[in-house]
């Protein structure tokens, strides 16, 4: 397959105008929590944990959005898929454990902001809203559209990271106006989102046609490559050879690339909700938080009384 999509050519593969948004987001993390973090008031500088998360978020990033696996995502359902598993479910969990809470507070706090975030951020909202908004998105005319518009597809897709964002908060949030739950309805929490996002994978997994014009129809699927393929490439090779459709890139019908993506989806996010959830029991059955304090000691005045 590879040697196939090298007739894109290298701006489809690698996307380097991304690469250099993802390189300014990598170096303004540096500078704001480094050497200029004095001139906001802070000497703390982030754990070697919090710069790890951060940064193989910002190479996750690139990998789904920037490398030849987004050019992949508009040929294979199950690609996509996995860019949508990283992108909204891992992405946001190592942005926010990269962050310093210093830098939340910042911006969260503001007055203008706090009371929409306290909102967006109660649970019950949250959650209904990132997965109500996921299911929407993978309605075959809503997806396909995305498909066929630059703008409509970078504002999905903004939204729905947003959302991915806000959904995480509840359980995970740094600053701790907003990490109000207990453990217990931590658990429910986690639970209830693998529930919720599973009748968008059932619909995929087990639907016997082709759902997805971007991938089944090749006019909609020329269409689709056009929002990563420069047009003077795709004209180019047009007039050269015909380019069939998907299927000239991969072995596996449009159905079971499709079943596929279902499938690779439903299992990437019961591991990340199962770590998660190992994380939350974790911390509430720490030995540290099960200890019982000590009867207090009586005194030689009290036992002479």
């Amino acid at each position: 397959m590879w040697l196939e999509l090298q007739i894109f050519g290298f701006r489809a593969l690698w996307s380097p105008y991304f690469f250099l948004f993802v390189v300014c987001l990598g170096l303004s993390y540096y500078l704001i929590t480094g050497p200029y973090r004095h001139k906001f008031g802070v000497s703390e500088k982030p754990t070697g944990k919090q710069q790890s998360f951060f940064y193989i978020g910002l190479i996750l990033l690139y990998l789904v959005k920037g490398s030849p696996i987004d050019l992949l995502t508009h040929i294979m359902l199950s690609a996509h898929m996995i860019q949508m598993a990283i992108y909204l479910i891992i992405f946001p969990i190592l942005i926010i454990k990269g962050i310093p809470t210093w830098i939340w507070e910042k911006i969260l706090l503001k007055p203008f902001i706090k009371p929409v975030m306290k909102l967006l951020t109660l649970p019950l909202i949250s959650i209904l809203l990132f997965n109500a908004l996921f299911s929407v998105y993978h309605l075959p005319f809503v997806f396909d559209l995305t498909k066929s518009s630059q703008v409509a597809h970078t504002l999905i897709h903004a939204v729905l990271l947003v959302f991915a964002f806000l959904v995480w908060f509840p359980i995970m949030s740094p600053v701790k106006e907003f990490d109000k739950m207990k453990p217990l309805g931590k658990i429910f929490y986690i639970f209830g989102n693998s529930v919720l996002i599973t009748p968008a994978c059932v619909l995929i997994i087990f639907s016997d046609v082709p759902l997805y014009a971007a991938y089944s129809a090749s006019g909609a699927w020329i269409q689709a490559l056009a929002l990563c393929v420069p047009n003077d490439v795709l004209n180019g090779l047009a007039s050269s050879f015909t380019i069939s459709g998907p299927e000239m890139f991969s072995s596996m019908g449009t159905l079971e690339d499709q079943q596929l993506g279902g499938i690779i989806m439903k299992i990437m996010q019961e591991i990340t909700y199962g770590v998660i959830l190992a994380r939350v029991f974790y911390s509430w059955f720490n030995p540290e938080t099960l200890k019982i304090d000590p009867l207090p000691t009586t005194s030689t005045h009290d036992a002479n009384k």
